[in-house]
């Protein structure tokens, strides 16, 4: 399944039902009163974020949602049914906008939160609510209300605790493969990760948080170079970043452009909590010295996302900094 975060949908609430016309016919009472029932409520069309969605695909197949209409009242003070709403799933973390008017309507970020994105019509009142002392025989009923029918821009920015921003071919994918139960596309060659991948690592001591896998990076990915710019987006709703950097691929360099290009597409970024994790130490012919264990002052962590060699500290460093950060 194709990766995507973008969709505009039309979306179409139920109108309401007519009310009723109608006067008691029983024996002996010739003249009876009016006893038109009221017309049903039209369905309202309901966003809702689901937790077991990762993408908006399923829009690229419809994008036409129409909720049921009301149904008229009728005789004898009979209500018409209600229209039934339309429930539309969307991933956590999917802003919802009013396409006409580029206003943000939610942002619906808890599993089962809700939006109503357009709400049924109201049914009309049948003639039984218009009977007075002049007028006893009233012989008009309301209509129901209208459907309302909106144009929305879905937009989809993954909820994740951690994100693993990499150049290509830094061993994300692999990364997260290890530590979780994602099972994304491994090779290597650049730009293996076309989609962000989700993964959720369980941990003793520590709750359970999920790891985004963020396609890699090249120098100009904020003004649209590559791939990056497209997922950069991403990158914005983390609690905390892991710059993940080849050892044998001049690692200083490297954190250099990554740091740059994040803080160029958002200076908030550059202010997240983060940690350096240097991958690939299997390839190396030496172990790494002590003043290789550190980049301009900040201690990174030396692993084998391949072998598994380190990885289960710079799991720990995760948790043990998202702790942290829940504390404060």
């Amino acid at each position: 399944m194709r990766f995507i975060d973008h969709a505009e949908i039309i979306v179409r609430s139920g109108k309401g039902g007519a009310g009723a016309v109608s006067f008691r016919r029983e024996k002996y009472i010739p003249r009876g009163g009016p006893d038109g029932g009221d017309g049903g409520n039209g369905g309202s069309v309901i966003i809702e974020a689901h937790p077991g969605l990762q993408t908006l695909y399923d829009f690229t197949h419809r994008r036409h949602f129409k909720a049921k209409a009301g149904r008229p009242g009728g005789g004898r003070q009979k209500f018409g049914a209600a229209g039934e709403d339309l429930i539309i799933k969307v991933p956590l973390g999917t802003l919802v906008y009013d396409k006409d008017g580029d206003r943000l309507l939610g942002d619906l970020v808890e599993p089962g939160q809700r939006l109503v994105a357009a709400k049924g019509g109201r049914g009309g009142k049948g003639n039984k609510h218009f009977a007075s002392s002049t007028n006893r025989a009233p012989r008009h009923a309301q209509p129901g209300e209208p459907a309302v029918e909106r144009r929305l821009r879905l937009d989809l920015k993954l909820l994740a605790d951690v994100a693993l921003v990499g150049l290509p071919n830094a061993g994300k994918s692999t990364l997260i493969k290890m530590i979780s139960a994602a099972r994304p596309k491994v090779a290597d060659y650049p730009f293996t990760t076309l989609n962000p991948n989700l993964g959720v690592v369980t941990i003793e001591e520590y709750d359970p948080f999920v790891v985004a896998d963020i396609p890699g990076l090249i120098e100009g990915a904020s003004q649209g170079a590559g791939l990056g710019h497209t997922f950069l987006r991403h990158v914005e709703r983390t609690r905390q970043l892991v710059f993940l950097l080849d050892v044998n691929e001049e690692p200083e360099k490297a954190l250099e452009v990554l740091a740059a290009e994040l803080k160029a597409f958002s200076p908030d970024l550059a202010s997240r909590r983060r940690l350096i994790a240097l991958n690939k130490i299997d390839l190396l012919d030496e172990p790494l010295g002590p003043e290789q264990r550190t980049i301009k002052g900040e201690p990174v962590f030396a692993i084998s996302a391949l072998y598994g060699q380190g990885v289960e500290e710079l799991v720990q460093a995760m948790a043990g900094m998202l702790a942290e950060a829940a504390d404060e």
